[in-house]
């Protein structure tokens, strides 16, 4: 599996490593798992509709992070990301925490994908 992310997505990850330091290792535990199964798995990860796009959106709700040791699957960081099946590609968009905001930029995933 190749795994590529936007320029915005290291300035994400930039943001949240200031406050949660298990960042970097969270994301490569998140990539040995979606390597084997990258499409959507509800209720863990679901398709992002009205987009507009023609390939799928998939957000990661339930990712259990180092830095939220004891407070459950639930952390509050979301995953966004494209699976391109036949290149064996993913494309990392966004990662936030649910209390920094309350959905995906869908203007980010948009301009991209143009």
């Amino acid at each position: 599996m190749i795994f590529s992310h936007l320029p915005d997505f290291d300035k994400d990850v930039k943001r949240l490593l200031k406050k949660y330091k298990s960042i970097e290792d969270d994301l490569e535990i998140i990539k040995s798992i979606l390597a084997i199964l990258p499409n959507a798995r509800p209720p863990f990860s679901y398709l992002i509709d009205n987009l507009g796009v023609k390939i799928p959106i998939i957000k990661i709700k339930k990712i259990a992070s180092k830095s939220f040791y004891g407070k459950g699957v639930n952390s509050g960081l979301r995953l966004i990301y494209t699976y391109a099946s036949e290149e064996q590609k993913i494309i990392f968009f966004e990662l936030y925490h649910k209390n920094e905001k309350e959905l995906e930029d869908k203007k980010r995933i948009i301009n991209y994908l143009k």
